[in-house]
């Protein structure tokens, strides 16, 4: 039973939102994930959807994209993404479709791993950190330290975290994140949300103190799904 993971899938049936503005390579974008889909994830496999899954703005619009990923093999545990602004409760959401399961704040199970999720916010950079953003920021890193202490208290060992934002800003300084995951010794983080070729050059990827960071916004991969485990 594999884990994969992908993020960014900003799918639109039912919006007007052609992702080709974007770039050539976001042509039949959609398609072109599907079809990596189906060609890699079984049945008894499960993916993390990092955040921005669709365009819709709310849930009459954003029923068509999710009841199509529903359909797709596998277990899925999504999170929320900046761009996600159908997202309701997680009562609401969990009670949608078998098989696919929202977190925020929280944590799902995957064989003895807790997969703890939140959205994340920007990092403190030179660019552009106003005091609200300090504010959410300090928010987001609390929140996810509930989940993982949450996930600590259902007695789970092994930890991955999914985020939406980056861990780190573009210089990859440490941040109250990558702080967090140490302290909880997590295995893997998986997050999205970065885009185009100058943004991928700020991307933390690999090991560092311990931690695996991966990186799997759907335009870096080549809009193919990521084997995490």
């Amino acid at each position: 039973m594999a884990l994969y993971a992908i993020g960014d899938l900003h799918f639109g049936m039912a919006v007007d939102k052609p992702m080709d503005i974007f770039g050539d390579e976001w042509i039949e974008h959609r398609e072109n994930i599907i079809e990596s889909w189906r060609a890699s994830v079984g049945d008894e496999d499960t993916v993390i959807i990092a955040g921005d899954t669709s365009w819709a703005i709310n849930m009459e619009e954003a029923i068509h994209d999710l009841e199509d990923i529903s359909m797709l093999p596998g277990r899925k545990i999504i999170i929320k993404g900046n761009h996600d602004y159908w997202w309701t409760t997680l009562s609401k959401l969990n009670r949608l479709f078998e098989g696919m399961i929202f977190i925020q704040n929280s944590f799902a199970a995957y064989e003895d791993y807790a997969v703890c999720g939140s959205r994340g916010w920007l990092c403190p950079n030179d660019y552009y950190f106003t005091a609200s953003d300090e504010k959410i920021y300090n928010r987001e890193i609390n929140r996810l330290r509930i989940a993982l202490e949450s996930a600590r208290a259902a007695g789970y060992k092994k930890l991955i975290v999914a985020t939406h934002y980056p861990p780190t800003n573009d210089r990859q300084d440490e941040s109250g994140f990558t702080r967090l995951y140490e302290e909880f010794k997590v295995e893997k983080v998986v997050y999205g949300h970065l885009h185009g070729r100058e943004a991928f050059k700020g991307a933390l990827q690999g090991e560092r103190k311990g931690v695996e960071y991966i990186f799997t916004a759907c335009d870096y991969t080549g809009f193919k799904l990521v084997k995490i485990l």
